[in-house]
């Protein structure tokens, strides 16, 4: 759709109001809706099926709370709340944005953008995560936050802000010790995060038993702790 076009969904008028560098659509609506009694779960692009009532409760993690992120932190999905009892944890908050689907296209690294995205940190999460001697990340999303929280102060402070950080080879990391993240798309900006956290020969590695092992990938798949 072009800049100025509008169309209809469920008598509520959509209007392109601007495009994005990147080519996004920020679109505009006439009157409120209630994206939830609409709308339907956003399953990644490589789930080739719509979404059902079933993925509502799925493709949500069990500590999820403020709204609005695009995309499920899959890594979380791994969590129950028996699991979180045995555990010390604490939560911080990164609204995923679509971004996290959109492949490396560029042949050099240093000339992809990230899309920025919103992140949140409480004093009682910051008050944690200082306090820890060892800091287990689940999840990209997680792993990102803290290290732009980090970039910013030499402790990580209560905050609100955004984050475009893009974390590849050889980035130095400052925060996380250890990662649980799922199984990742080729070309995408997770699978070169987690190839700087565990090093990229060793992850291939790692991806070449899952794959002669059968593991499933992805949203829904298993995941890996790497220490």
């Amino acid at each position: 759709m072009g800049l100025g076009a509008s169309a209809k969904i469920d008598d509520v008028i959509l209007q392109v109001k601007e495009i994005t560098p990147d080519g996004q659509r920020i679109v505009v609506l006439d009157e409120d809706v209630d994206l939830y009694a609409g709308g339907s779960v956003p399953l990644p692009p490589y789930i080739r099926r719509p979404s059902d009532e079933e993925d509502k409760a799925r493709y949500q993690t069990i500590f999820a709370r403020a709204p609005g992120a695009v995309a499920a932190p899959t890594a979380g999905l791994h969590f129950t709340p028996e699991i979180l009892s045995e555990i010390p944890h604490t939560f911080i908050t990164l609204h995923v944005g679509t971004g996290t689907f959109l492949p490396v296209r560029s042949r050099n690294l240093a000339e992809h953008r990230m899309e920025t995205e919103h992140f949140s940190i409480s004093a009682e999460a910051a008050k944690k995560l200082n306090d820890a001697s060892r800091i287990v990340a689940v999840g990209t999303t997680t792993v990102r936050t803290l290290e732009s929280a980090k970039r910013v102060s030499e402790k990580i402070l209560a905050q609100e802000g955004t984050t475009n950080l893009f974390i590849y080879p050889p980035y130095r990391f400052q925060v996380v010790d250890s990662l649980v993240t799922n199984f990742h798309l080729p070309r995408s900006t997770l699978l070169m995060l987690v190839s700087a956290f565990a090093g990229r020969k060793f992850l291939l590695q790692a991806y070449g038993e899952a794959i002669r092992e059968r593991y499933r990938f992805y949203s829904y798949g298993d995941c890996m702790l790497i220490i």
